[in-house]
């Protein structure tokens, strides 16, 4: 590759109606001028107990040793893919990263995979929520600060939408 994943070209223009946007690799490899917003789902009820965004354009950040880590201490049964999908591409060195490399091994094991497969119908249909039900398809203010309380702003909707229904 020529630079990293998520980075731009060098030629690549500047923002300058948003500067706290990142031009990031979306689907079919095309750059938009963009944020990268994150959710966190209960799994019985579907409700956004979570909702984050940034300016980064890859998920390095929660693919770290620290962070697995502090996984490994908190009790919490999680899954976090180590790789691009959780394919192991790349084998992972377990005497300097011992908790990478056993987030992978737990990746490969069947619970671990059944475990990651329930991303799919956990997280990805309020996100679809979001972009059909909703009709939210891109952010209407600009500055990350903004941009972060309207992704919150959005996730509530959807949240009391689904108690609506829930209650109903």
């Amino acid at each position: 590759f020529k630079r990293p994943f998520g980075v731009p070209e060098g030629r690549a223009q500047e923002n300058f109606t948003d500067p706290d946007s990142r031009i990031m690799k979306c689907a079919g490899g095309a750059l938009e001028q963009n944020y990268n917003a994150q959710t966190a789902v209960d799994e019985q009820a579907h409700i956004i107990v979570a909702a984050a965004l940034s300016n980064c354009g890859s998920d390095a950040a929660y693919k770290c040793e620290a962070v697995f880590k502090q996984l490994a201490a908190s009790g919490y049964e999680l899954v976090v893919a180590v790789d691009r999908a959780g394919k192991g591409s790349k084998p992972i060195d377990p005497q300097r990263l011992p908790h990478t490399a056993a987030m992978a091994a737990k990746l490969q094991s069947q619970s671990g995979k059944a475990a990651y497969r329930k991303r799919k119908w956990i997280v990805e249909p309020p996100n679809g929520w979001v972009n059909q039900v909703l009709g939210f398809r891109q952010f209407s203010l600009r500055g990350a600060r903004r941009v972060r309380a309207e992704w919150k702003l959005v996730c509530l909707a959807l949240n009391l939408r689904r108690m609506a229904v829930m209650c109903a």
